[in-house]
Formats: C-alpha cells, structure tokens, sequence
C-alpha cells in the first residue's frame, strides 16, 4: 500500500467526518433556534390574549374568529374542556386536561410543550397561561421539524462539500507531497545526518545500527577470508615443500619417515582446519539439523578426557575429573565439541607438569561445567577476543600446538545454539578457568 494513498485517502475521510458533522451540529442549532424564537412570540401572544381577554371578555375571542392569524388559540376550562378553539377539527373538543402544556398551567400558571399534531400532522409549539378565572388559554404555531430544515439546508451544504472536496483534494495532493519528497531522499547510508521528522529518528536509529552491523559483518568475512587463505596456505605450502624435496630425490632413505610424518601432520592439520570452518558455517546458517536429546554431561566429559589422555601425557598435564551425574537436553555432538575444545585448549596451552581440573554437576541455577587449568593464562585486554575466529592470544604456542584458532568460535556458536552462557576468569601465567552454565 503507498503510503502517498493511504494519507490521502485519511484526510479525505476526516474531512467527510467533518463535513457530517458540521451538516448534524447546524441542522440542530437552526432548529433550536427557530423553537426558540417560536416559542419567545407565543409567550409574548399569549401575555397579550390574556391581558386582552381579562379587558373585554369573550368578545375578544369572538373578534378573533374574523382574524386570518398563522397562531392557533384554544380556550380549556380548569376541568380540561375546550371552550373555544379558532381551528374546529375532529378532535377539538376532545377533553385536553391531560395535554402537558394544559397540566403545567393548571398547576403553575404557565405551561409548554412540542409535539406533533395529530389533527394537522404537522409539528406544534404550544404555549399556555392560566387566565384569573382559572380557565386555560392555549396558542400553537406550527414549527418546521429537524428533518425538514436538515432537508431546507441540504441542497447548499451539497455545493459547500462539492467545493471543499475539491479544494480539499488539492491541497491534499500538494501537502502529500511535500510530506513524502523528504522520506523519498533520505540518504539511507548515513540516516543520521537527515534533517527529517523527528517521529522517523527510531527508525533512522535502527537503519543506522544495521549499516554499522552490515559494515561490522563485512569486515569480519573479509578478515575471515584473509584468515582462511593464510591458515590453508601454511600446511599447504609445508605439505607441498615436502613433497616437492621428496620428489627430487633430495631426501635420504633414513629421513623419509621424518618427512612423511610432517606431510601427514599437515594434512591432518589441514583436515582439522576445514572441519572447523565446515563446523562454523553450519552453525552461522542456522543449519544444524541434529535433534536434541538427554545428554548426561558427567559421562560426555568423562569420554572426552580419557580422548585427551594421550595429547596430556605427552605434555606431562595431569587431568582430573569430579563431580556428580547430570543430564541437559542439547545437541550431544555440538556439546560434545563445546567440551572437548574448551579441555583440549587447557591441555594446549598448559606449563610442563600443570594440571587440569573438571567438576561437572548440578547447581541451583541448573547443570555447570567448569574447567580450570595452571596454563599460560589470558591477559585481560585479550580476554574479549578469545571467542574470535583465528585469534590467538600466543601465535607462537598456537602454532606448535596444531591450534586453527576457531575452538572458541565453536564454543561460543554452540553456546548461541544452547542458551549457555560462558564465564571466562584468567590470569596472565597462572591459569584460566571456564565455566559452562546451563
């Protein structure tokens, strides 16, 4: 829907709502006021009957009879019956006590009253006083009804609205314009800096945040791209060099071994590489489609050290496990690498001789793992990047201990996945200790 129509289309409506009631509210005030000017004439008629009839008697009425007048009078007696009336109908004589305009004067000396005339079919003011004799003098005047003045006056309102719908329309279009040409050239690559309506600032705010996002996201694939050429590059350039050496017969028989082993440790370095990155990408896309099960986090930790037994005893880490049994409904592959990364690193980055420390179990505020280690530690400007892709906070260690880099980012995606949060406290060359809390 454009919203050029849609604002067009509200202020016609408002202008129709007001036309109508324009056309209600002076419908009724014409009316009141011809009842009320009606109704001041009857009361001045009827003073001067009064005063004419206590003066001359029924001679008057008599004389009235030769009078051609638009005003009705009507003569009751205290007990309601009609002495006299200047319009003879079928229901003159009818006994008027119980009319309200005759009621009103019975008791108070004055009474009136609007209603439609069932002998004239027409709508009536009557006006009524109690003369000295106690008798009733009533005067009536017939009075146009609201339906017929809103009729009288609806020809002239027609051409009123006629012409303020085309007026109306016209400025209508030019004010939609000039209202919507500031929102067509909003510079949407710097919302900020528009000099606009100040009810467009969140939106602008928003468009604003996911240019900085969009930017953020950029930068980050292109230093991920510059990243993952460089990673593949180094074992491949190794593998490559070997192989090449290899190949022209410049290796002795005795160091062939050697040679094989460092091509296989490239590859399986390599290997280890795309299988995170592969890892990553399926975590970014949302594309994980493993169903999530009772995973008993006591005994997928105990797995994962006894797979660290071999890479701890080699580098004389002691690993010791602790804690209780308990369960957590997740995606047992993407927890069991949450884990095993986390361990592994505080294997990797440990001193000759250190020791890691695990407790698993349940807590108030639900299951926990908690690593600790006396490795090489995190300095604190270094502790808000370690969930980066390929940031090491020692390239030199990282690089000897086979490490891609993208441990943590498995970590923290698969935290994301979860709902766990992680807790990092670390000092630099006494340890760290991390802590899933789920």
């Amino acid at each position: 829907m454009r919203l050029k129509n849609e604002i067009q289309r509200s202020m016609m409506f408002i202008m129709i709502a007001t036309l109508i009631t324009v056309y209600a509210t002076t419908t009724f005030l014409i009316y009141r006021q011809t009842t009320k000017v009606v109704e001041d004439e009857l009361g001045q008629e009827a003073e001067y009957m009064k005063t004419a009839i206590e003066l001359s008697g029924g001679i008057y009425l008599e004389k009235m009879d030769e009078v051609q007048e638009n005003t009705r009078v009507t003569l009751v007696s205290k007990d309601g019956d009609v002495l006299y009336d200047s319009r003879q109908d079928d229901v003159t004589f009818e006994n008027h006590k119980n009319r309200p305009e005759i009621r009103q004067a019975i008791e108070s000396g004055k009474g009136k009253d609007i209603r439609k005339s069932d002998s004239l079919n027409q709508e009536m003011i009557y006006y009524a006083v109690r003369l000295s004799d106690r008798t009733i003098l009533r005067v009536a005047k017939s009075v146009n009804s609201i339906w017929y003045i809103a009729m009288g006056i609806f020809p002239a309102m027609g051409i009123i609205a006629i012409v303020m719908f085309f007026v109306a329309y016209l400025l209508c279009k030019m004010q939609v314009e000039k209202l919507i040409h500031p929102i067509n050239t909003l510079d949407l690559e710097n919302p900020l800096q528009n000099q606009i309506y100040s009810e467009l600032t969140p939106l602008l705010t928003r468009i604003d945040e996911q240019n900085r996002q969009k930017d953020a996201i950029a930068d980050m694939r292109k230093e991920f791209s510059a990243n993952v050429s460089h990673e593949l590059k180094t074992p491949l350039t190794s593998i490559s060099g070997y192989a090449e050496i290899m190949k022209s017969g410049l290796v002795k028989p005795e160091d062939m071994p050697a040679f094989s082993e460092r091509i296989y440790n490239e590859a399986s370095r390599l290997i280890t590489l795309v299988e995170d990155i592969i890892k990553l990408s399926r975590l970014d896309e949302g594309a994980v489609e493993l169903e999530k099960e009772e995973v008993d986090l006591y005994y997928l930790t105990r797995e994962i050290v006894s797979r660290l037994a071999l890479p701890a005893k080699s580098r004389n880490v002691q690993i010791e496990l602790t804690g209780e049994s308990v369960m957590y409904k997740g995606i047992r592959q993407i927890l069991d690498e949450m884990v095993y990364n986390i361990c592994e690193n505080a294997v990797k980055y440990n001193r000759e001789g250190g020791k890691v420390v695990i407790w698993v179990g349940g807590t108030l505020k639900g299951p926990k793992i908690i690593v600790k280690d006396t490795g090489i530690g995190i300095p604190k400007e270094d502790k808000e990047r370690i969930f980066e892709r390929f940031y090491r906070v020692d390239k030199s260690h990282s690089k000897e201990t086979g490490g891609t880099g993208l441990g943590l980012s498995i970590v923290k995606h698969g935290a994301l996945l979860h709902n766990i949060d992680v807790h990092v406290e670390s000092e630099l060359g006494k340890g760290t200790k991390m802590e899933l809390i789920f």
